[in-house]
């Protein structure tokens, strides 16, 4: 009867679910898969079918608690297979996961998020992580309600071997080439790793995109004694890409693709990119571990990192919008929106735009000729009566924005036993963080000079030279490349935090609490006095402060050492980031009112069972988000200027379940499958306070009606079904299905107000197309994943060492599938009816979409002795 219950239960997660190969979890090193599949095959030798000692007690003394970061079926699949369409676990936002390397907390104090391409290209040396999966409790920090993951990269802890492997990709790069060396821990106490990578695409799958990024890595470690380690690694990845924009529908037909990329054209037959990511932020962290007795440990840490990431941007001045997907060029603007239509233009526009691919991007020599044939002088230049500058006034240039950080972590954590069934863990931080933010001319695209101006100031202003000026203490400044213009400030943020921890662990119940407390400081200071705003532009503003709290706890019961029940729950505040309090950090430091910290509660409950041949986890979670904080800013037709959206009261409610399985059916055939199933909504109609860039009046207070409103692009349900075969003879093959639903594009509040409805009635199709959010169609991909270990002959041993080498495939979306939405937007402009039976206009500023690739591989090759 037992196995008729687990074939069916089987059967029917082949309906619901999918399979995850690469387990994201692990914390023992897998960087030979040699060991890692003979382990595995060891491990199902003595299995083929699943039977009642499988599902047995596992034994009624000492009953083994749950690890914290084991192999868990559920988020090894969606760690992977579900990143093709953007699939966020339980649907939080980045900033809900955390972070750690070495010791020290590694998220940005500005948003929350993990700067994973600081270390991207390093995957040889940041294989050993410690991840803790939602509310569970860690031994390295009290963490964030999504994951917490803790990267040991000191030298002592790498695979003492030597690596060279090359990669082949259709991706964002087409090449990758990596070098690791590692020592491990010598007689004299020292280990040693070097690590380095170049990867680069002169186009990468997207047209007109590329990619240059190298990376390096040094870590030294030095046992003193028995009980101290300490650890230095300094690494970085620069890095310069040609990006990929959004576009709208219209453009994606003119092109025939579903990746046409707005952002480059032809110049002198070459393709050019105008916006350009660079980042080079190099870190460097200091470790000391301390084991003060067999059960206590003090690990210490202290990091600091520093360096700039831009973006460039074309930018212009009194002159034609450059963009190519600019609304009023395209056809469908002449056909239907413009004052006065014309089918047959638009037509002719259509057809002309269709068959000539330089209609439909920059026109790169169009932009030299308008700054070559511009002659100005310039009176009173650089602020100097009577200084006059003539030359080519470039009206086009592009611009560089710049945040240029410097950041000091530092952290110690004491982990000790009390007994045979307390573990305590306590800890203490400080971070500080200081962020620059300014532009500079990149290239003035033919031209002699810019000047720092600002053309939205002069069009409200026409005769007043004050208002107009950037920078008023240096007005008409005559710019050259690598010049700052615009604007110019810094955000300095800090945080000190401590926290406490209790496992308690017995026979048949384990439980935990842990409480943090934290303070949080940061302020806003202008380098420049802008003309529109003298008196609260240039220097320090409001020092905003926050204490915070939060408390988690949970309970375990061991049905026995195979089958768990557990529920946990947390309370915490935090915080408002300041990229959601300042309204237009451009211009001035004014700031959202009745500034609070969001508070987040959740809890979550399941059952886990983890036996040799069948591994499942089944849960549910509920969380509720209040009191968050946001900042949108757009350029308005009718203002002729930059609107800004200071919204509050957000609140957002997501809840669900998830499922996955693991099943060892022969020894050497596994059958995978997941399934996440929830629902995210904004559960609140939100407040907006509007403001323009040139006026610190408020045009307006409003009510976002957003409640019940979807959080957009994530699926809310993701399945996938997979099966492994790894072969006795160190070769695997894998192949997995995966389907997406009930994901949902970002919506733009303005249409969801009052004056954006109030001439149409609810239920009406013409109310509807204003106000309802658009739901993604549901979608699928499938993926294959193989490799192969080669061990060669010891006639062909490098060093007289065991020399292997590794050969990995991975083929996504193999049936080509190119209409899959990964996410998109709304545009923000949206011209609202003036009157009862005006047209309703969504359709001028339609939305603009992202789509995942369509098949698309990665084949390396790797050299390991």
């Amino acid at each position: 009867m037992l196995k008729i219950r687990l074939t069916l239960i089987l059967l029917c997660c082949v309906g619901v679910a999918a399979m995850a190969q690469i387990d994201s979890t692990a914390t023992k090193d897998t960087s030979n898969p040699v060991l890692d599949l003979r382990n595995k095959i060891i491990d199902n030798v003595p299995s083929i079918s699943i039977d009642e000692n499988d599902l047995g007690d596992g034994g009624t003394q000492n009953i083994a608690s749950l690890l914290t970061a084991g192999r868990d079926p559920f988020y090894s699949a969606t760690s992977f297979n579900f990143s093709a369409a953007r699939f966020r676990i339980k649907g939080y936002d980045n900033d809900n996961f955390q972070t750690y390397m070495n010791g020290i907390p590694m998220d940005i104090l500005g948003n929350g998020f993990t700067p994973y391409g600081q270390w991207g290209g390093l995957n040889d040396v940041m294989r050993n992580k410690d991840v803790s999966w939602g509310l569970k409790y860690n031994t390295f920090a009290f963490g964030g309600i999504g994951a917490n993951t803790n990267i040991d990269a000191r030298a002592s802890r790498q695979r003492a071997q030597t690596s060279i492997s090359y990669a082949v990709a259709n991706r964002s790069y087409r090449n990758r080439l990596m070098i690791t060396h590692s020592t491990g821990l010598t007689k004299k106490g020292w280990a040693f790793s070097v690590s380095g990578s170049k990867r680069w695409a002169d186009e990468g799958y997207v047209p007109g995109t590329y990619y240059d990024g190298y990376s390096y890595f040094v870590g030294v470690d030095k046992k003193l004694g028995q009980n101290n380690l300490l650890s230095l690694v300094a690494f970085g990845a620069p890095t310069e890409n040609g990006r990929q924009g959004a576009s709208v529908p219209e453009m994606l037909e003119l092109a025939g693709t579903n990746f046409y990329n707005p952002n480059w054209g032809y110049q002198n037959g070459e393709k050019r990119n105008a916006r350009i990511g660079r980042s080079n932020q190099p870190v460097f962290i200091l470790t000391h571990e301390l084991r003060l007795n067999n059960k206590t440990t003090l690990t210490t840490a202290a990091g600091y990192s520093f360096g700039k990431r831009s973006t460039t941007a074309l930018d212009w001045y009194n002159a034609a919008d450059p963009r190519p997907d600019y609304y009023r060029y395209l056809p469908s603007y002449t056909s239907t929106w413009a004052s006065t239509t014309d089918q047959a233009q638009g037509q002719q526009l259509y057809d002309m735009m269709k068959n000539d691919i330089n209609l439909r991007q920059i026109n790169w020599q169009r932009l030299y000729d308008v700054n070559r044939d511009s002659y100005e002088s310039i009176m009173n230049a650089d602020g100097i009566p009577g200084n006059t500058v003539s030359g080519r006034r470039s009206h086009y240039i592009i611009e560089e924005r710049i945040i240029y950080t410097t950041r000091f972590n530092a952290n110690s954590v004491l982990n000790t036993k009390f007994g045979d069934h307390v573990d305590f863990t306590a800890g203490a931080s400080y971070q500080t963080e200081n962020n620059h933010f300014y532009k500079t001319v990149n290239d003035l695209l033919g031209g002699d000079f810019y000047v720092n101006v600002n053309q939205f100031a002069e069009r409200d202003f026409p005769v007043d030279n004050v208002s107009n000026q950037y920078d008023l203490d240096h007005p008409n400044r005559i710019l050259k490349v690598g010049d700052k213009f615009g604007y110019d400030y810094n955000i300095d943020v800090s945080k000190a935090a401590g926290w406490a921890q209790g496992v308690f662990q017995f026979n048949k119940v384990d439980f935990f609490l842990a409480g943090t407390a934290s303070y949080t400081k940061f302020y806003y200071e202008g380098l420049v006095r802008n003309g529109l705003f003298p008196d609260n532009s240039l220097g320090k503003g409001t020092v905003n402060d926050f204490f915070n709290y939060a408390g988690k706890g949970g309970v375990t019961y061991k049905i026995n050492g195979r089958n768990y029940i557990f529920a946990n729950g947390s309370y915490q505040t935090r915080a408002p980031y300041y990229n959601n309090v300042y309204i237009s950090p451009r211009t001035r430091n004014t700031q959202q009112t009745n500034l609070k910290s969001e508070t987040i509660q959740t809890a979550e409950t399941g059952y886990i069972m983890n036996s040799p041949k069948l591994k499942i986890r089944l849960s549910g979670y509920y969380t509720m988000f209040k009191d968050g904080m946001d900042v949108m800013s757009f350029y308005h037709d009718s203002y002729q200027n930059f609107v800004n959206y200071a919204i509050s009261g957000i609140d957002k409610l997501h809840f669900g379940g998830e499922f996955g399985i693991e099943a060892n059916v022969t020894p050497t055939i596994t059958v995978n499958a997941a399934a996440a199933v929830g629902r995210y909504y904004y559960n609140s109609n939100q407040n907006a306070v509007i403001t323009v860039d040139n006026s610190s009046e408020i045009l307006g207070q409003q009510i976002i009606y957003a409640k019940n409103f979807r959080i957009p692009s994530t699926p809310m349900e993701a399945y996938n079904l997979g099966v492994t075969y790894r072969s006795p003879k160190f070769w695997f093959a894998s192949l997995t299905g995966n389907y997406f639903d009930q994901s949902y594009l970002s919506f733009n509040p303005i249409r969801r107000t009052w004056d954006a409805l109030k001439f149409e009635t609810p239920g009406t199709a013409a109310y509807s197309q204003i106000f309802d959010q658009t739901k993604f169609d549901a979608d699928y991909t499938i993926d294959f994943f193989g490799g192969y270990s080669w061990k060669l002959p010891k006639a062909y041993e490098i060093n007289h060492k065991s020399t292997f080498l590794v050969f990995l495939l991975g083929v996504n979306n193999i049936l080509n599938n190119k209409d899959l939405v990964t996410g998109g937007y709304e545009q923000l402009r949206y011209d609202a009816q003036a009157a009862p039976g005006d047209p309703v206009n969504v359709g001028k500023f339609p939305p603009r979409f992202y789509y995942a690739y369509g098949l698309n591989f990665f084949g390396s090759i790797t050299l390991r002795f």
